[in-house]
């Protein structure tokens, strides 16, 4: 153990090894616990959208108690429910790289648990989508303070595996929401009014035990010492040391590499906006268009998966749930199987290839749909091997935005690639979509699948070109923190990979 006590070079700044100490840990109980705590609410948020996509139908019949029709719950109120949360990570990552990461992460859950508590209670169609709304908006800063948070605090060699599956949980609310909306929307068990308010019910008893798991979860020590709480990320990161030496009764090695950083309070939005546009501008085009390619390829399928089933194979509408718990299923397993190879064969080779291998799998399965080969069951095996790749490159998507800017600007990072990349393609998506899906007419539903394909491939030969190689590399090596001080004549060990030697703590710009 090799204990750090910052050593100040002069009034607020200070010399710490707390980011190389993180990095060098092995997998232990801590960091379970910190997966479990921050991870599990992607489960929460799959339940939630998988759960109103399936229980559409159920909403628009006579005696739901809600005067709604399936095309406004799968596009009105999804299209609400993506707007609440590019706003949430817009306001909540703002509010994260300020306050830290802690105190937004409970804030968020409180707030999307209020939230779907008050859905549950919905007796008309503006109270429901006020409420899909808010909910969105406390999901859209769980993505900004929680993987931030994650990143911050998993080691540099499990980052990208971890971040993977994490991100990939989604995915087993999903399958959970698809089996839940089977019992849930059988009258012989609940009644039409009732069993899809139960449904949200229980997302919020879920909630509440992942906000008491959540407690035990720190704060960042890399947000700490930045923020002038040198003394107490020191503190927290000896605490974790010890216990991580008494559970695998050996002593760790030495940690290598300090960096020096001058704390401030606060970063301005200003200087965020800068450093992510003028001095990452490749960096900036990268995560756009992840986020917009993955965010299209998604709601070319999920939208609109219940209406193809009941429009072209006349699958009843209780009776689709049992389908997307298949893609769902092969969504998890994606990023299961291929999270380790973002860390070993690299980010690169892994990003580029799930985008472009599931954007031709796409349009191979559009073109086998437009010629009517494809039954309820073979269109769903389709989808299941096109998400698999799919699902593991939307995850990656979350994963580069949250380690190639600088620390300080990382939350607002995720939150403004979330917002805007999932404007583009998660508003604007249900919207076109819905209609397209639900016209009855195979060449919309064609059309669909070919604009989400298209979208992905275009990002995956972005990534081809312009994703950075992170694996296994320091947060603070991939790209220097704003703060380094300007004094230092380096961060050993820690300077950043945008090619600043730690002089002056400017990165490198057009990379």
């Amino acid at each position: 153990m090799t204990p750090s006590a910052p050593v100040p070079a002069a009034t607020g700044t200070v010399t710490t090894n707390v980011p190389s100490r993180l990095d060098r840990l092995p997998w232990s109980r801590w960091h379970w616990m910190i997966v479990i705590g921050l991870g599990t609410v992607w489960i929460l948020d799959g339940l939630e959208v998988t759960t109103v996509g399936n229980i559409a139908s159920r909403l628009s019949e006579d005696g739901s108690g809600l005067s709604i029709s399936s095309a406004q719950v799968t596009g009105v109120a999804a299209a609400l429910y993506v707007a609440g949360a590019c706003a949430g990570a817009l306001f909540f990552g703002w509010l994260t790289d300020r306050y830290g990461r802690k105190k937004l992460f409970m804030v968020t859950l409180v707030v999307y648990l209020g939230a779907t508590a008050m859905t549950a209670l919905s007796f008309d169609a503006w109270w429901f989508f006020t409420f899909r709304f808010l909910t969105g908006f406390g999901i859209g800063g769980e993505y900004a303070a929680i993987n931030s948070a994650i990143d911050e605090l998993i080691p540099a060699k499990f980052r990208g595996r971890v971040d993977l599956i994490i991100n990939g949980s989604y995915w087993l609310g999903a399958v959970g929401g698809a089996l839940l909306s089977i019992v849930m929307l059988n009258t012989d068990i609940f009644p039409k009014d009732l069993g899809w308010r139960l449904t949200f019910a229980l997302g919020v008893v879920l909630g509440l035990v992942v906000l008491l798991v959540r407690r035990h979860v720190p704060e960042s020590p890399r947000w700490q010492f930045i923020h002038g709480r040198g003394e107490e990320a020191d503190a927290l990161v000896t605490s974790v040391e010890r216990d991580i030496e008494r559970e695998k009764g050996r002593p760790l090695p030495r940690a290598e590499g300090e960096i020096t950083i001058e704390q401030r309070k606060s970063i301005g939005f200003g200087l965020i906006a800068r450093t992510v546009f003028r001095s990452y501008p490749k960096r900036a085009v990268l995560g756009l268009s992840l986020f917009i390619g993955q965010a299209f390829l998604y709601n070319a399928i999920t939208f609109g998966f219940g209406a193809i089933l009941t429009t072209f194979y006349d699958v009843p509408s209780g009776g689709t749930g049992y389908y997307f718990a298949v893609i769902a299923a092969g969504n998890f397993i994606g990023p299961l199987l291929l999270g380790k190879l973002f860390d070993t064969v690299g980010r690169r080779v892994m990003i580029s290839s799930t985008y472009l291998l599931s954007g031709v799998l796409l349009f191979g399965t559009a073109w086998l749909f437009d010629r009517g080969s494809l039954s309820a069951v073979t269109l769903t095996a389709c989808w299941c091997v096109v998400l698999f790749f799919a699902s593991a490159g939307a995850s990656s998507a979350y994963l580069t935005v949250s380690e190639i800017f600088p620390m300080e600007t990382r939350a607002m990072a995720i939150a403004f690639f979330y917002a805007l990349g999932t404007a583009a393609g998660g508003i604007s998506g249900p919207l076109v979509f819905a209609d397209l899906t639900s016209s009855g007419v195979v060449g919309d539903t064609v059309l669909a699948f070919q604009i989400g394909a298209g979208l992905m491939c275009a990002a995956g030969l972005v990534a081809a070109f312009l994703a950075v190689n992170a694996e296994g590399r320091s947060l603070e090596d991939i790209a220097t923190p704003l703060s380094v001080s300007s004094g230092a004549s380096g961060a050993s060990g820690a300077s950043g990979a945008s090619g600043a030697s730690g002089r002056s703590g400017a990165p490198n710009p057009m990379i």
